[in-house]
């Protein structure tokens, strides 16, 4: 399978390209940052707070079976005293900006009157609320909208769109959470643990399948049970 993964430069998107790549996918990667990888082809200089860079990545979005949506920031600020740019920003990398490359992806593929999967990595904030994550929460929670409606719009091409919704991992994203922060997270999760990229990656794979064949519109939880 032919597979673009957005924002691999590090953290869980790094490791499902390369999870992926591995189990003999084709895995096209892109990040704003060069990096140094054997393990998929990446595509550098892919700044999604200017989506006139999306163009590098036209070339290979026909041949794509597969668009996963992982690209995201996240900054802590209580709405009132959050400055405008710093939401504007967000705003634009996690939700505007996978809105076009989805159009793109998915204009590509109808001019060959192929199907395609696209699997959004959305978040449990989309769904909870949480002090000081208004903006992103925002976001998170478009992209979960956005995959309702193309599922429905998309379905009758062949397409089949959903979004994973982690809950707090240990990745790099999480490095400005204070141990307390954390240990508060982890007593509040029945599973007493953060999330790992472990425990995402086999969902991706599961959903990329044929046994997720029927499977589109969703917005499928990997939160050790924090949201029940």
């Amino acid at each position: 399978m032919n597979i673009i993964v957005t924002g691999t430069s590090r953290g869980l998107g790094r490791a499902i390209a390369e999870y992926l790549a591995k189990k003999d996918h084709n895995v096209v990667g892109c990040s704003r940052v060069e990096i140094i990888t054997n393990a998929f082809k990446h595509i550098d200089g892919i700044d999604f707070n200017d989506t006139s860079t999306l163009d590098k990545l036209q070339p290979f979005l026909h041949e794509a079976d597969c668009l996963i949506n992982n690209v995201g920031i996240a900054y802590d600020g209580l709405l009132a005293t959050q400055s405008e740019s710093s939401i504007a920003e967000i705003i634009q990398a996690n939700l505007v900006s996978t809105l076009l490359m989805t159009k793109r992806y998915v204009r590509e593929r109808l001019k060959r009157r192929s199907a395609g999967l696209i699997i959004s990595i959305s978040s449990i904030i989309g769904i909870r609320g949480y002090a000081g994550l208004a903006a992103y929460s925002a976001s998170k929670a478009g992209l979960d909208g956005m995959t309702r409606s193309l599922a429905r719009e998309l379905g009758p091409k062949g397409f089949r769109v959903n979004s994973i919704l982690p809950g707090y991992m240990e990745t790099d994203m999480s490095k400005s959470l204070s141990p307390e922060q954390k240990q508060q997270i982890v007593r509040r999760t029945p599973l007493s643990r953060l999330a790992t990229v472990d425990d995402v990656i086999p969902l991706i794979e599961f959903m990329i399948s044929d046994g997720a064949k029927f499977i589109t519109g969703q917005s499928i939880v990997v939160d050790g049970g924090i949201t029940v």
